[in-house]
């Protein structure tokens, strides 16, 4: 087994806090979603594992990334990823920015404010969105900006429920160090068993700008061409919303904020519905309702 390999958690796309490649997804393209998340996945497990250093996890990625270019040395995950690429006529250059993101992870532990938060964004979470959507051939222009704006609230959601998490096992803290400065807030709140005062304001705050940049991504269903895409962006949507509302409220330091598997699956059913319904009945529904 390669050191790569070994440095597996363990964790597939099933595990996943929002579907990837679920039953929405028409079967010919759940091939190439799944081959990108597997790539992005031992990716992610290395710039997360607890053992490595850091100059390991940048000589694994950067083997990884060789790899998926064709070059060096043949990694599994990264041919299949490759053969996929080039099935479908798409460049690497998503997969090369998720890797860019988690080089990141290993360097940059702080993040001044929330512009620095985006920008980090845009490398770990709105590729993923954008090379769904080439996959499906959708319009970038109509499409790219609601998906950065919904994949950017996933990923902020994600920091948030893990925030704890996160500043305990790795010592990285995604919140802006001005937003907790803002609120009296400081990194080592994170470490209490209970959310104090300060750190809590910093938590609702941060929960209110990802309700601002999901209501940029609101329309983003009824943008997309695929029907079945279009229900999977729906199911997101809705999950996002609802784990953003909990944020408000909720605690993460003490509290679980995830969906249980039977509020998943309602949550998604509700939201994948919704958009379909729209899709029926709503003005765009000729032209929405081309399935590819």
């Amino acid at each position: 087994m390669s050191d790569i390999a070994a440095a597996a958690s363990g964790k597939g796309h099933r595990d996943e806090n929002f579907p990837v490649a679920s039953v929405f997804i028409a079967p010919r393209h759940r091939a190439p979603i799944l081959a990108f998340y597997d790539f992005v996945r031992a990716a992610d497990d290395i710039s997360d594992h607890a053992t490595l250093s850091g100059e390991q996890k940048i000589a694994m990625l950067d083997r990884l990334e060789a790899a998926l270019l064709g070059s060096g040395e043949e990694i599994p995950v990264a041919a299949k990823l490759r053969a996929a690429l080039a099935d479908r006529g798409l460049e690497p250059r998503h997969a090369q920015d998720l890797l860019a993101a988690f080089r990141r992870d290993v360097t940059q532990l702080r993040y001044r404010d929330f512009d620095d938060l985006i920008d980090y964004c845009r490398y770990s979470a709105m590729p993923v969105g954008r090379f769904v959507l080439d996959v499906h051939g959708e319009d970038r222009a109509a499409t790219w900006g609601p998906n950065d704006a919904l994949c950017a609230a996933l990923q902020i959601v994600n920091h948030l429920q893990d925030c704890a998490k996160d500043y305990r096992s790795l010592d990285r803290v995604y919140l802006p160090q001005d937003a907790l400065a803002a609120h009296g807030a400081s990194v080592e709140m994170l470490s209490a068993e209970r959310a104090s005062p300060q750190l809590a304001a910093t938590l609702r705050a941060l929960a209110e700008r990802t309700q601002e940049l999901l209501k940029e991504s609101a329309p983003f269903a009824d943008l997309i061409a695929d029907t079945r895409l279009a229900m999977e962006v729906g199911a997101i949507q809705r999950l996002a919303e609802t784990l953003t509302a909990r944020l408000l409220v909720a605690d993460p330091l003490c509290e679980k904020v995830h969906a249980s598997k039977g509020e998943y699956v309602s949550i998604a059913l509700a939201g994948a519905g919704a958009a379909l319904l729209r899709r029926l009945v709503g003005p765009r529904a000729a032209a929405a309702s081309v399935a590819r």
